[in-house]
């Protein structure tokens, strides 16, 4: 069989093939009921025709079509996570954010997913629903992609082994994972336990010595009433990370550069890792471990500091619990069995999302054996939340072509076409067809 009839997604849709379709086609009955048609956020393109609902599982959604559809459905997945109650305005923000979707002609779907929290195959489910609402109550699509950025790439990247597993009839023709948190759960975090315990060695105040005192891979006591404000305060207090260098103290300046030398993370993105850290560690350990530790650093070697002897001494040591990683990564650890093409693209310098995870999903992809479905792309960029037009018209395009005719793009001829679409969809191609990642363990140090 050749690439093109692997990947060739289907035009005409029997009644034989809807029924072995994950969620059917259009004529198939569900629970869902139909959106409404609502007013679209401001920053998509005029005349964009856009719907609203709420799932039978709770998640809000959105739906754009735009003026000159080509019949292609694009189904995000968004970052975050998103802590709290899922609000739907979330979406609003994400279609804005992402409304080059439909400036390249694509019809655009996000769910804002039925929980909040760092839930992976729930939100999976809740992206694979909004495609079914789309085409029963929309139109049917002639090829749909998924589309996952930052922690939503592994909410893609979930779907897709759910939805598109190898010898499986799939909805979806392609997946593009855009700087995507792509190690699994039960590797990704890492460096934010890490950060949280060589931060304490220094500063002494995330808990104070006043305060009750518990173990930092909880994130918070349940009962804690820490807010982000008070956090960034006492990281102010003894790091001045917000203030201009030259207003540190000495002391300050030494701390800081001693925690972003061992993390290997900016300055400016200290407060939010420290977040991630906190909030979202408390979400893992109440809602997803039943409160045991999925995190490790019981054998780490830290290294970076003036005194790596001094600082490993000194750091809080942990050892996860076998049950808490199980659970944890049953629902955030990816396996690589993805039977469709699969595009990733991140930014090199990304402070958020390390470009070094790339190297852990190609090896999961590796291990899996499905290694030939993907292809990966960088830029020169330092940013996480978005890259550019061009880069993003250029990977949907070019993965809907290796869909439907095999046309397995490189990194050198991405490049080139990004070139070209700067012409239609502005400045920003700046990718980079030379580089390859290190592995994560250069990054982060492994554990066992």
């Amino acid at each position: 069989m050749t690439m093109a009839a692997r990947f060739r997604a289907p035009l005409v849709l029997t009644s034989a093939l809807c029924a072995t379709l994950v969620g059917g086609c259009a004529h198939t009955p569900s629970q869902e009921a139909p959106p409404v048609a609502t007013s679209c956020p401001e920053g998509v393109p005029a005349e964009t025709r856009c719907l609203r609902g709420r799932d039978s599982a709770g998640a809000h959604y959105l739906i754009a079509v735009p003026k000159d559809w080509n019949r292609m459905l694009v189904v995000h997945a968004h970052g975050g996570p998103t802590l709290g109650e899922p609000q739907a305005r979330r979406a609003d923000e994400d279609l804005t954010r992402w409304a080059i979707t439909l400036r390249a002609g694509y019809a655009w779907a996000g769910s804002v997913f039925r929980q909040g929290g760092v839930a992976v195959r729930s939100a999976a489910e809740d992206t694979e629903r909004v495609r079914r609402i789309f085409v029963e109550h929309v139109a049917q699509p002639t090829l749909t992609l998924l589309h996952g950025q930052s922690w939503g790439a592994s909410v893609a990247a979930k779907a897709a082994e759910m939805y598109a597993a190898p010898g499986q009839r799939s909805p979806y023709a392609g997946v593009l994972l855009t700087s995507g948190v792509l190690a699994g759960g039960t590797r990704s975090y890492d460096f934010r336990l890490d950060l949280r315990v060589v931060y304490q060695s220094l500063c002494h105040n995330h808990p104070r010595p006043d305060e009750p005192q518990y173990p930092l891979w909880m994130g918070l006591p349940p009962d804690s009433t820490l807010t982000r404000s008070e956090l960034a305060a006492r990281v102010d207090e003894c790091l001045g990370v917000r203030k201009p260098a030259a207003q540190r103290t000495p002391e300050q300046a030494r701390k800081l550069k001693t925690l972003v030398d061992v993390i290997r993370i900016p300055e400016s993105s200290v407060i939010a890792h420290l977040n991630w850290a906190t909030w979202h560690f408390q979400d893992i350990v109440q809602h997803r471990t039943g409160g045991l530790n999925p995190f490790d650093n019981a054998e780490v070697r830290y290294s970076g500091s003036q005194d790596d002897a001094a600082l490993n001494a000194g750091v809080l040591r942990y050892r996860a619990d076998p049950r808490a990683v199980a659970r944890f990564g049953a629902d955030a650890d990816l396996t690589g069995r993805i039977g469709i093409p699969v595009l990733t693209v991140h930014g090199i310098g990304d402070p958020t999302a390390f470009v070094e995870l790339e190297t852990a999903f190609a090896r999961t992809m590796e291990r899996a054996g499905t290694a030939s479905h993907l292809v990966q792309v960088f830029s020169d960029h330092h940013d996480h939340s978005y890259l550019s037009d061009p880069i993003y018209a250029t990977l949907f395009d070019a993965l809907v072509r290796w869909a439907r005719q095999g046309d397995k793009p490189t990194a050198a001829g991405l490049a080139q076409q990004c070139q070209a679409y700067e012409a239609r969809f502005g400045p920003g191609c700046r990718l980079r067809p030379d580089y390859q990642p290190a592995p994560l363990e250069a990054r982060v140090p492994p554990r066992r």
